[in-house]
């Protein structure tokens, strides 16, 4: 059997863990921080705090100790916070096999430097160990329930992105593989920011014209900057973009787009975070840094710079799309859209 470890008890930590472990082809070690989480999966197998209603398998054990998760993992995954990922890896580091494959499972934008979570863990580990990336249009609690999905593993390592496709597929798990690192990591960041102009529409009581346009254009923002950042534009017309662009942005089970129909309907991102009760928003974290990594490369992201005046500066949402539909016209298939250009 695989060993295979999980940093993580969150929602989607502990779904990766049911997916690894319902046939029981692994032996999975999960690392949670939460003493209840922990108590709860020895005690009852659910996550309860997170995950509430899954059955754990009986081969995924949990601890807070990483010297008992990562003994012999063949692949440790990364489900932390994003702003968590560089802490939790510098921890992890003394205890890493030189064999073991990094992979992440965290969407999101380190806030301080804009970077990617493989450049995170790149930087922490001086890029001695393979590194991927797995993103698509996931919600835990489906995936944990078993409902047929489909993600996508990129890594610049053709062996990694293998072993994690052979090893995490199952009938209701289905693994794509793609080199496109950039594109699928900064995909499945930055489709949380559009989720919550997606949200706010829904909160004002606008309909499906307002937000199927927000969709289209958010996702033409998201691949200037991914094409500007090394990325390939096709990228985002596959899983990592437009599938989890769609699902974020529609779905009722998206915390991203719960922020954006709270400010739409006029509460405050204080209380509204206060009422998540734990559960993370990433985009509240991703906006800034994706406001300035897009202005590092003078790419023009209208939606992504108004979601960030509302959520930092008090704009309210309904200016905020007034000033989006009063902008200069422009040819929808303009070529560059830098800031120089506009």
């Amino acid at each position: 059997m695989s060993e295979i470890a999980i940093i993580g008890g969150g929602a989607w930590g502990t779904a990766l863990s049911i997916v690894l472990g319902r046939k029981h082809r692994h032996c999975v070690r999960l690392w949670a921080y939460e003493p209840e989480v922990r108590e709860a999966i020895q005690t009852h197998r659910i996550n309860s705090l997170f995950l509430p209603g899954h059955k754990i398998p009986d081969c995924v054990s949990v601890s807070a100790n990483f010297s008992e998760v990562l003994q012999g993992a063949e692949i440790a995954v990364g489900a932390m916070p994003s702003q968590h990922c560089r802490r939790l890896f510098h921890e992890m580091l003394p205890h890493l096999s030189p064999k073991t494959l990094l992979v992440s499972a965290t969407k999101g934008l380190e806030q301080q430097t804009f970077l990617r979570m493989t450049e995170v863990i790149a930087q922490v580990t001086n890029s001695q160990f393979p590194i991927g990336a797995i993103s698509g249009p996931t919600f835990a609690t489906e995936v944990a329930r078993g409902d047929p999905t489909a993600i996508t593993v990129a890594s610049k390592d053709e062996k990694l992105a293998a072993a994690v496709q052979r090893k995490f597929s199952d009938p209701a798990f289905r693994v794509y593989t793609n080199h496109d690192l950039v594109g699928v990591e900064l995909g499945g960041a930055l489709k949380n920011v559009i989720a919550i102009a997606a949200g706010a529409c829904d909160g004002l009581g606008l309909g499906h014209n307002s937000v199927a346009a927000l969709i289209t254009r958010g996702l033409a923002e998201i691949t200037r900057l991914v094409a500007a950042c090394g990325g390939r534009a096709e990228t985002m017309s596959g899983l990592a973009g437009l599938g989890d662009l769609v699902l974020t942005c529609t779905g009722d089970l998206s915390r991203n787009r719960s922020v954006g129909v709270e400010l739409g309907r006029g509460r405050k991102l204080p209380e509204i975070i206060a009422g998540m009760h734990g559960m993370v928003a990433e985009e509240v974290f991703t906006t800034d840094a994706a406001v300035k990594l897009a202005g590092a490369h003078e790419i023009e992201m209208p939606i992504t710079e108004q979601i960030h005046a509302v959520l930092n500066e008090g704009k309210s949402p309904r200016d905020a799309i007034h000033e989006l539909m009063t902008r200069s016209s422009k040819s929808e298939l303009a070529v560059g859209h830098t800031l120089r250009q506009t």
